[in-house]
């Protein structure tokens, strides 16, 4: 590690070694050892006690944020012209077929999410070494394969992500903005941990959540004590 900023000395001085705080006093303490000009990322890093080299032990799922993750996502459709209009309605960025499937082959993918309907996933097949890498293929399992695109827009926007464990048996995922305030992270982080307590293999031994870590874009972590993560 090189040489600390003055504002990184000053964020792990407000942090007490091997503390694991409460969910209420790390949402609080987030925002307070955060320096940046920008409005940062608020992250949350869930360690399982699952072995994520079993099937049966593979974490994934999807969750809605009570007050949205903050970001503006930009949303692509790939749809039959009959349902582009309520994709557009609902608030898709992009609605298309063919013209943005000529696109995306040749080199464009600047969107975040793309949502799609099973009639034309025979034609994005071919369209998976370019958005698979980039975490963009539509999967039936995260719901951006499904009859309704406009439902599934609106979710979307509204702040529904999808997560899925690493293979160090980490769960990593963007819950929200520093600028949202205490609560709002707390809301966000117990929903989010909430989802993956639903999730837990029947298959998976011992404790479970094994530790949570709060941080933001260039912040340290903040251990959370998971058993606090209910407490109002």
């Amino acid at each position: 590690m090189g040489k600390l900023t003055k504002n990184q000395k000053l964020a792990l001085e407000k942090i007490e070694a091997g503390k694991a705080y409460s969910l209420k006093e790390a949402a609080s303490l987030v925002k307070e050892i955060t320096y940046t000009k920008f409005d940062a990322s608020l992250d949350i890093d869930v360690r399982l006690g699952v072995d994520p080299r079993k099937a049966n032990q593979m974490v994934r799922g999807v969750v809605s944020l009570p007050h949205g993750t903050g970001k503006q996502v930009r949303v692509l459709v790939l749809c039959t012209s009959d349902q582009a209009e309520a994709a557009t309605a609902a608030g898709a960025d992009y609605v298309g077929l063919d013209d943005y499937i000529e696109k995306i082959k040749g080199g464009w993918t600047d969107v975040d999410v793309i949502i799609t309907m099973p009639a034309v996933m025979g034609k994005i097949g071919a369209l998976g070494r370019i958005l698979g890498p980039r975490g963009l293929m539509p999967n039936p399992k995260s719901g951006t394969v499904t009859p309704d695109v406009a439902k599934a827009v609106k979710e979307v926007k509204q702040g529904k992500i999808d997560f899925k464990v690493d293979k160090n048996g980490i769960v990593h995922a963007s819950i929200g903005k520093v600028s949202f305030n205490p609560d709002q992270i707390r809301e966000n982080a117990r929903e989010f941990v909430a989802t993956l307590v639903k999730l837990k293999p029947a298959t998976a031994k011992g404790t479970y959540l094994k530790s949570i870590y709060l941080s933001s874009t260039m912040s340290p972590g903040i251990k959370v004590d998971p058993k606090t993560v209910d407490e109002n």
